[in-house]
């Protein structure tokens, strides 16, 4: 048996986005919908009756319904979402590899579906990462999310024998790069385009329970929208704040992208920019259900044009800000360790145990 132990370690950066279906079929979206919504950290209702009403009213007939909807966003190279992390993690794959000494090495994986994070995990212990930064991919932190990609991580480490130096990017809300890339993205857009008369910042739901129990995420988005707004100098008037994606009965943090929507086009709005700040890169929430569902909606009221900002995805932006994320966090591993001389004791002593030191 060959043991690495007087080698420079090398530096992990795993980038984690939440997941997609591998196709836009019901099949593929009822596997991941099945995965993402078992999880204890998205839905925390007693698990009996919360298990009833998955297989028994949400799996039956809900991948039927938004297979379609996945079907107009899908791309030749498959979910935007997944599309665009990949490009992502590109990269800053590379930015890393030119800006810090010694060996790093850069992957990105689900939450739910594929690739997974077991086996980003894996192959980067397999190329001999002894330091590991985790960079969860959601700007904003809450339990569901970030929380569920810490469980992730932890139940993967947990079975292996060495356990590698662990370090987190638990968020990155009020990070100035960040805002200031967000800032640009809209900048750009009214350059392109007409300039709505308002701009929405939807960022995705969460149960109102989460957040009376403690859960950041409703603070972290409020904050994100002010520095945005801020950045862009824009009146209290020139601005709002909405949450998407409610789903179920519960009482959800609010308002509600659609009814803001419906009331802004009934109160005499005839155009809006809407901008996502939450999501890292464009998916079904926003490629779908802004573009297409809430545009209908809007118009529907009486206004005439929802005009949709794209999230950061894999733009030069998005990638400093990352890599700057991962440096900063990764502060006192990117050195190469020349201070560790190989103890002849320890060798035969190693030896002894019938294992080879290579150095």
């Amino acid at each position: 048996m060959t043991r690495e132990h007087t080698s420079t370690p090398a530096v992990g950066v795993l980038l984690v986005n939440l997941g997609s279906p591998q196709a836009p079929t019901p099949g593929a979206i009822r596997r991941y919908l099945r995965q993402f919504l078992s999880d204890r950290r998205v839905i925390e209702l007693p698990r009996l009756l919360w298990l009833t009403i998955l297989y028994c009213f949400v799996l039956p007939f809900r991948p039927r319904r938004i297979a379609e909807n996945y079907k107009r966003i899908w791309t030749e190279r498959g979910s935007p979402l997944a599309v665009h992390t990949a490009d992502l993690a590109a990269g800053v794959a590379a930015s890393l590899r030119e800006q810090c000494p010694g060996p790093v090495l850069t992957k990105w994986a689900m939450c739910y579906g594929q690739p997974s994070i077991d086996r980003a995990l894996e192959s980067l212990r397999d190329q001999g990462v002894k330091r590991l930064l985790v960079l969860p991919l959601y700007p904003q932190y809450s339990a569901t999310t970030t929380g569920a990609v810490y469980d992730a991580v932890m139940n993967t480490l947990k079975r292996w024998r060495w356990v590698p130096e662990l370090r987190w990017v638990g968020q990155y809300h009020d990070d100035a790069q960040y805002i200031e890339a967000l800032a640009s993205s809209v900048q750009a857009h009214w350059q392109q385009r007409e300039r709505g008369e308002t701009l929405l910042m939807s960022f995705h739901g969460l149960p109102a329970r989460y957040v009376e129990q403690g859960d950041p995420y409703f603070c972290h988005c409020q904050k994100t929208a002010r520095l945005l707004a801020e950045a862009l100098q824009l009146g209290d008037d020139d601005w709002k704040i909405s949450f998407q994606s409610q789903f179920g009965k519960a009482q959800w943090v609010g308002p509600s992208t659609t009814s803001t929507l419906e009331r802004m086009a009934d109160s005499g709005a005839r155009s809006v920019d809407v901008i996502c700040p939450g999501f890292s890169a464009d998916c079904i929430e926003t490629l779908d259900e802004i573009e297409v569902e809430n545009a209908h909606a809007f118009c529907s009221a009486g206004g005439e044009r929802l005009s949709y900002i794209p999230a950061l995805n894999a733009s030069a932006a998005h990638m400093d800000v990352i890599s700057q994320l991962a440096r900063q966090h990764g502060s006192g591993w990117w050195q190469v360790d020349a201070t560790a001389p190989r103890p002849a004791a320890n060798e035969a002593a190693t030896r002894a145990a019938g294992m080879t030191l290579t150095g």
